[in-house]
């Protein structure tokens, strides 16, 4: 009964934090939205006893989110059109309630849960963390590396269109030529053009 009065609520806690993701208009909005949506997901595997993974999917993807976060407050200018309504501050009271009530329920979901069962259960000797890298590194070894692969591909693609946007290549420049470019951008910036 506890497990699924917790999956339903979690299930629509992350459905509105992604849909509020890809709605707003918002960047600062998109990214913590996302941000707690990647932490909803992780309260499944709390649920299902998978400490590890929901530890790892908090740390990780959650941490992911937040250097996003921190990329989109250092290249863009995300504050200028946020405009902050607060109306009435009992309804962020009761929010700040409601969301200290959903982390204690996901560290506490663990322990009540104890009718969950797995198909394919793990030895009695072996901790979540080891369980997790033997089925990782023997069934899904093929999938792991070729979710590694994609991610190198689009670590380069993302250097690649960087680089892209660039007009000069400080690397190929001589020292005067830098020099020369740097003055003629201050002059510009000084006589108010970009």
């Amino acid at each position: 009964m506890f497990e699924a009065i917790a999956f339903y609520l979690f299930a629509a806690l992350t459905i509105v934090m992604f849909t509020i993701t890809v709605m707003t208009s918002q960047a600062l909005y998109a990214i913590t939205a996302m941000a707690a949506g990647m932490i909803f997901i992780s309260a499944f595997f709390f649920i299902l006893g998978a400490d590890f993974l929901g530890a790892i999917q908090i740390i990780v993807y959650t941490g992911a989110v937040m250097a996003l976060y921190a990329f989109g407050m250092m290249f863009f200018d995300t504050t200028r059109n946020v405009i902050e309504k607060r109306t009435n501050p009992k309804i962020v009271f009761v929010l700040g309630i409601l969301a200290a009530v959903m982390v204690v329920a996901i560290f506490v979901a663990p322990i009540v849960s104890n009718n969950i069962h797995a198909l394919y259960p793990v030895e009695a000797n072996v901790g979540n963390s080891q369980a997790v890298g033997m089925v990782l590194f023997s069934k899904y070894l093929v999938p792991f590396e070729v979710a590694a692969v994609m991610l190198l591909v689009a670590m380069i693609a993302g250097i690649v269109l960087a680089g892209k946007k660039m007009d000069k290549s400080l690397t190929l420049m001589a020292d005067d030529q830098i020099a020369l470019n740097h003055t003629s951008q201050e002059s510009n910036h000084k006589g108010g053009g970009h």
